[in-house]
């Protein structure tokens, strides 16, 4: 059962998440094998820490980011970004499957019974509110004012639990549009990354970690996980500071070599 993502601890599994992408991230980075090593110890400890902490879903999504970190100097990096957009996908797609009438009863029960009755009542209302204004939506924030199940839950938060289905509800098709938009924007700027391939690899997996928390909690609704991911997102796309360096140099030379004798 898909418990811990309601709540504090959708976000702490994100962060845990984040922290070992980093770790791998700098561990593929640096030329110094103990270093490397050393970073790698540190993203185990991570989701060793995860798992203490009972965040059981934190230590799942630091274990999978570990596996793909390892993964990723072998795989070509368009394959690798294609799982990562498919990956996220699927579980995007799980999250309407779940609603549909098209779905036979016993897996719609199945998956009803993994993900709790009160975060798929929680997603009815907003499909609810979704279909009242399919554009854009009831208006940002207004969930918890509309949502029946939102009221009666017994920590209300105003939230769908869900960042698809909340921008579904508060800002129609075109919220969710523009969320899809911008997670695959986030996966072609580290197609087209200046840094290493398992570096762009180990991040995307860590962002598609966040990106499947998200769709089944609130992990978005807390500043330090969107800081975190545009944190890590940043540094993988990022120019190199060597690269920067030799910019630099060659640019100070230009006025010299141009004044001539």
């Amino acid at each position: 059962r898909i418990t811990a993502p309601l709540g504090h601890a959708g976000a702490t599994a994100a962060l845990l998440a984040l922290s070992a992408g980093a770790a791998c991230c700098g561990a593929w980075a640096t030329r110094a094998a103990v270093v490397r090593v050393a970073l790698r110890l540190l993203a185990v400890g991570i989701a060793v820490a995860a798992a203490a902490i009972g965040s059981a879903v934190g230590c799942v999504a630091c274990a999978v980011v570990l596996a793909c970190s390892l993964a990723a100097g072998r795989m070509p990096r368009g394959v690798g970004i294609a799982g990562l957009g498919a990956a996220a996908g699927v579980v995007a797609g799980l999250g309407w499957l779940v609603l549909s009438p098209c779905v036979p009863d016993g897996l719609a029960a199945s998956l009803e019974g993994r993900l709790t009755a009160h975060r798929v009542q929680l997603w009815r209302d907003a499909l609810e509110l979704l279909r009242a204004d399919v554009v854009w939506g009831a208006g940002p924030g207004r969930f918890g004012a509309l949502s029946r199940a939102a009221a009666g839950a017994p920590v209300p938060d105003g939230r769908p639990h869900s960042a698809l289905w909340q921008q579904a509800a508060e800002q129609g098709v075109v919220g969710v549009v523009l969320l899809g938009a911008a997670f695959g924007w986030v996966l072609y700027r580290l197609w087209r990354s200046p840094r290493p391939t398992p570096v762009v690899l180990t991040a995307g997996a860590a962002l598609t970690a966040l990106a499947v928390i998200a769709a089944v909690g609130n992990a978005l609704s807390f500043t330090a996980v969107s800081v975190g991911a545009g944190l890590l997102a940043g540094l993988a796309t990022s120019r190199p500071l060597a690269d920067d360096g030799a910019l630099s140099a060659r640019a100070a030379r230009v006025p010299s070599d141009a004044a001539g004798p």
